[in-house]
């Protein structure tokens, strides 16, 4: 006989290092159904960005994420660069390149731990941080922070890597390397996890483009698409990489292809590291015109996609921003539903969520709890003033 019970996961949960909500509908131990509710964390992001000028921009859309603290730089300079055609020095772009390399090894060693730790395997958690502090040393050595590095500008980047850090860095990828080794034995070849992630959570290649899922995620789905191969900013064009897909699209094709994408971002930044030249770090633009841009990047996670509105003054007009968890979040409807509710919780983190990033909000009166502004009502007022900005830009009406 059925019985459905609903069980619901946050939005505060130990389990979740930010408030998030799901609610399972389960028969037994089968999931037959998600909902999931994002939006507990609103910062106004892209309206605080209308108030600042272009140059503080970077430095507010660094602390979206402190995982892709420099990804959404990253996509935000670019976009930024596409409205005033500024050319960026070799190299700044070989160190752009670094920094958002570094950052993928820290962030998927960070996943590479949280993973184990939700499994059970507090000693894969452990090791895995303990190796992510090398890489958190390298940025603290060549940026001055751990997280949040403050590198990016537009027309290049803000610090150079002076020469007396170069042996440090190579070193401490050598080391990277062998903990990779290490995790690619401990990890790919246990029995005990193939036979706990094999299978699990499956996003089909059809699923993957279906719901438009990015990075990892529809890599390890055979989705063989990566900005920095597809569409190269940095210097992502002037050095040899591979990228890293999987067929199988379940929760260990995921693990898979992060582990082997480390590989490669090391690679990268030996090559970076051996390939640069001596001179200017910056092309020191001084204003933007007006016109429209946009810029994207590939950050840990996948796609992050600043769009930028310049109206000629030192401020955006409009700013918006597109992280890759919300392109992600929905796959659960393809992974969840038939897995039992033991295997839910490492589906969820399969996609590695940033839930942060996904800020969207409701507007409600406080006094009496009635809600003013719903989402709908509030993507109704951006697709208006984009229609009145599209006005004065053409002189016509947006169809």
């Amino acid at each position: 006989m059925s019985h459905k019970v609903t069980i619901p996961i946050g939005p505060y949960h130990s389990l979740q290092e930010e408030p998030e909500f799901y609610q399972l509908t389960v028969d037994g131990e089968t999931v037959t159904d998600i909902d999931v509710r994002i939006g507990y964390v609103h910062r106004g992001i892209e309206k605080v960005a209308e108030s600042k000028s272009f140059d503080k921009i970077i430095f507010l859309v660094e602390r979206i994420c402190g995982i892709c603290s420099t990804s959404h730089p990253m996509a935000s300079v670019l976009a930024m660069e596409d409205v005033s055609g500024v050319e960026v020095p070799d190299r700044a772009q070989y160190i752009r390149t670094i920094v958002c390399e570094l950052e993928r090894i820290h962030s998927h060693l960070l996943w590479i731990g949280l993973a184990g730790h939700f499994l059970g395997y507090n000693t894969v958690w452990m090791w895995a941080w303990k190796y992510r502090e090398i890489v958190c040393d390298i940025f603290e050595a060549i940026t001055g922070n751990r997280q949040n590095y403050g590198m990016m500008k537009i027309g290049g980047v803000r610090r150079d890597i002076e020469d007396e850090y170069l042996p440090g860095i190579m070193k401490g990828m050598d080391d990277v390397l062998r903990a990779l080794d290490m995790f690619k034995g401990a990890v790919l070849d246990d029995p005990v996890l193939a036979a706990r992630l094999k299978g699990v959570g499956i996003l089909s290649k059809a699923d993957a483009l279906s719901y438009s899922a990015l990075g990892p995620t529809s890599r390890a789905s055979g989705v063989d698409k990566d900005v920095r191969r597809d569409d190269p900013y940095a210097a992502y064009d002037r050095v040899k990489w591979n990228v890293i897909t999987q067929k199988d699209g379940d929760v260990f094709a995921k693990a898979v292809v992060r582990i082997l994408e480390s590989y490669e971002s090391v690679s990268i930044v030996k090559q970076c590291l051996q390939k640069m030249q001596k001179g200017p770090i910056d092309s020191d633009p001084k204003e933007l015109p007006e016109g429209e841009g946009i810029g994207h990047a590939e950050a840990p996670r996948g796609e992050v996609f600043h769009y930028v509105k310049s109206d000629g003054t030192n401020s955006p007009e409009r700013y918006k921003v597109r992280a890759p968890t919300f392109m992600n979040f929905p796959t659960f409807k393809a992974t969840v539903i038939g897995e039992t509710i033991s295997d839910a919780t490492i589906i969820l983190a399969a996609i590695d969520p940033c839930y942060c990033c996904t800020e969207r909000m409701t507007v409600v009166n406080r006094k009496d709890k009635k809600t003013i502004l719903t989402g709908e009502d509030m993507i109704k007022m951006s697709q208006d003033k984009t229609r009145r900005m599209y006005k004065r830009m053409t002189g016509k009406e947006l169809a």
